[in-house]
């Protein structure tokens, strides 16, 4: 009796299987992702075939406070003192000594007064980042020295860098305010170094009574 024989059906090929493996994993992860417990919200991207990328989305928020910084003077949280000695001097003539009935060589012009100023240059820093930086400086009590005064705006204030100027002196209260240039973000954010000198020089018409003085001044810089 003849044998008659069938043909098998062929089995898939292994690359079908392996792609329907590959094609389970990305529906997994979604579903172990959606019922996972969290507090925030996620977003999510899915491929379309093996090789494709997925992407995802993210924002951020940062919120910067505003500060403003001044600094006049070194380290340390001492107040720095400015200290002027004034000394006569004779024009055309030997330096002034102590005692009575000195003779000496003059050409008959009036005494002068030279100055000798000690931590009279100071270093000053300004950081803000709340717009343009204005500076005052405030006369808390005047030169004085017993009943006499010197007036405040005799002090002269120069400085190292015309971006950050030194407002005047006034003779009592507030002097008027000077700005400060900014360095970044449109002049809004400042950082800026420089050192200001005071200076005394009185004059003739000028020339105070001898004593020895002392006063205070504050410096204060506001951003809008």
């Amino acid at each position: 009796m003849p044998v008659r024989t069938r043909p098998c059906p062929r089995p898939a090929p292994l690359r079908a299987r392996l792609h329907g493996v590959a094609l389970a994993l990305p529906i997994a992860l979604a579903i172990a992702m959606a019922a996972a417990p969290g507090k925030g919200r996620a977003d999510t991207g899915d491929s379309n075939g093996l090789g494709s990328p997925a992407s995802a989305s993210l924002r951020f928020a940062i919120n910067i406070d505003k500060f403003v910084y001044l600094k006049l003077g070194g380290e340390g949280s001492d107040v720095p003192t400015v200290a002027y000695t004034l000394a006569p001097a004779v024009p055309g003539g030997p330096a002034p000594s102590n005692g009575n009935n000195r003779t000496g060589a003059w050409s008959g012009a009036a005494p002068t007064f030279t100055v000798s100023a000690s931590g009279n240059a100071l270093p000053v820093e300004v950081r803000s980042n709340g717009g343009t930086v204005s500076l005052r400086a405030t006369t808390v009590t005047p030169l004085a020295s017993g009943s006499a005064t010197i007036p405040m705006s005799r002090i002269g204030i120069s400085s190292s860098d015309s971006g950050l100027p030194a407002p005047p002196l006034a003779d009592s209260g507030n002097g008027a305010s000077v700005n400060v240039a900014g360095t970044a973000f449109g002049n809004r954010v400042t950082v800026r170094n420089a050192t200001w000198t005071f200076t005394y020089a009185p004059t003739g018409a000028q020339m105070p009574l001898a004593g020895n003085y002392s006063g205070q001044v504050r410096f204060t810089a506001s951003v809008p």
